[in-house]
């Protein structure tokens, strides 16, 4: 079977994401929602609209690292500890990664950027937070666009560390 582009996965309503679990076999739910773009929030807006606590949302964000690109994946109640962020992969310095540079890199969109099927993949660090619950939702790779999945799945598909990285 060929391999579906980009522009055709999304189409199919399937995205980078879901095909990389899919493939890998993993047990996950897929949550569409109609995606506000005056939303202030993202992760916010999908916390509401899927009616699921916003400490069990995840939002995927990309950080400079002493010059390497970082994802980090922190509930949407909370905001990134940069400083732990870089301390959790032995870095001295971090901050948020330019926009475009995070874009071209993951192959998503900002509010969209899933930590699953990345276009070049990048160390991960999740938050610890996330073992506190059986499930949490990340990005699918599209706006709108969840998926539900344990946080044991994620950290072995992502190769993450898992690390304290939020902060209320």
């Amino acid at each position: 079977m060929a391999k579906k582009s980009r522009k055709q996965q999304q189409q199919s309503g399937s995205t980078p994401a879901t095909v990389a679990l899919s493939a890998a076999g993993t047990a996950f739910t897929v949550h569409s929602y109609d995606h506000d773009p005056a939303s202030p929030s993202y992760g916010e807006e999908a916390a509401e609209a899927l009616g699921v606590p916003a400490d069990r949302v995840f939002k995927t964000l990309v950080a400079d690292v002493d010059g390497e690109l970082v994802v980090a994946v922190v509930p949407v109640a909370g905001s990134l500890d940069l400083k732990a962020l870089a301390s959790a992969v032995g870095g001295k310095r971090a901050a948020m990664a330019d926009p475009s540079a995070a874009e071209r890199t993951t192959g998503y969109v900002r509010g969209g950027i899933s930590p699953l099927g990345q276009r070049k993949r990048l160390r991960t660090v999740l938050d610890a937070s996330a073992d506190t619950h059986p499930t949490i939702c990340v990005s699918a790779g599209r706006r709108g666009l969840e998926v539900e999945l344990t946080p044991r799945d994620l950290t072995t598909l992502t190769q993450a560390t898992v690390s304290t990285i939020a902060r209320p």
